[in-house]
């Protein structure tokens, strides 16, 4: 399969290849410094926007990293997701151009989605004895806080800008739509209700818009290699625009992906073998 690293602009929406890569790729997180970050193979990735290709960063240990990954709000660190000295995927930090991983999370697993724009609070979820939920702990690792319970399956956790909102999806009833939540657990608020099974909600820089990911209804978990739409909706909630339908799925926008000046994100889009 042919993984393509794509940058959406929202004021043209024209879409640009920026990496053509012969294996899989996923998960974009954009760095203020002018470059994007990718997972393959269980490492990390950096892509300069000007010169694109892919430059492996050094991770140490951590040399099975999922797709959860992500940039602190003051570029200085890394958060990975990774399983190399745990059963499942465990949560670390390290510095931006790479270096020695420091635990986060004492539980697994954890799979990390966002960091609070104060830089003190980490969001991800987790299976503690029961379905996937909400958690949120201290950037430092210690006590975490369970933020959401009575869903059947949690993913995606994103903050808002202000720090005010958690977005997330959630599933109940077989439905997965999209929610958003205060920090401390209160103002727990349905923002979609449609026949797609939505994933992903990443509030944009400016505080305007929620990217997210839509699968075909009766969509079954968040698959690869189906064909999916990224949508866009007002932040106060309201009616989605389709962006753009493309054959992707998990690997697409699973992580923080806006640049820092909200006009454009990058995602990950894949060819069919063969094709």
């Amino acid at each position: 399969m042919r993984s393509e690293l794509c940058l959406y602009d929202l004021a043209t929406a024209q879409v640009t290849v920026l990496l053509a890569h012969e294996g899989h790729i996923e998960a974009p997180n954009w760095h203020p410094d002018g470059y994007l970050i990718v997972n393959g193979g269980g490492r990390l990735f950096r892509v300069s926007l000007d010169a694109p290709a892919l430059e492996m960063i050094n991770t140490g240990f951590a040399v099975r990293c999922n797709n959860d990954h992500g940039i602190s709000p003051d570029g200085a660190r890394l958060v990975i997701s990774d399983s190399s000295r745990t059963d499942e995927s465990c949560i670390y930090t390290l510095p931006v151009g790479g270096g020695t991983p420091e635990r986060i999370t004492a539980e697994v697993p954890s799979y990390w989605h966002g960091w609070s724009p104060d830089g003190r609070t980490l969001a991800y979820v987790g299976r503690r004895g029961g379905p996937f939920c909400l958690l949120t702990c201290p950037v430092g690792g210690g006590a975490e806080t369970v933020v959401t319970e009575a869903f059947d399956h949690v993913d995606g956790p994103d903050y808002t800008p202000d720090g005010k909102w958690i977005w997330f999806n959630g599933e109940r009833d077989g439905a997965v739509n999209l929610w958003r939540i205060r920090p401390d657990g209160a103002g727990l608020t349905q923002m979609t209700d449609d026949a797609t099974v939505n994933w992903f909600p990443h509030p944009s820089p400016d505080g305007t818009h929620i990217l997210y990911l839509a699968y075909p209804p009766g969509t079954q978990g968040h698959p690869a290699e189906l064909d999916v739409a990224l949508c866009l909706m007002p932040a106060a909630g309201g009616t989605s625009q389709v962006l753009l339908r493309l054959y992707g799925g998990q690997g697409t926008i699973n992580v923080p992906c806006w640049a820092p000046d909200a006009g454009r994100f990058a995602f990950m889009r894949y060819i069919r073998s063969g094709v």
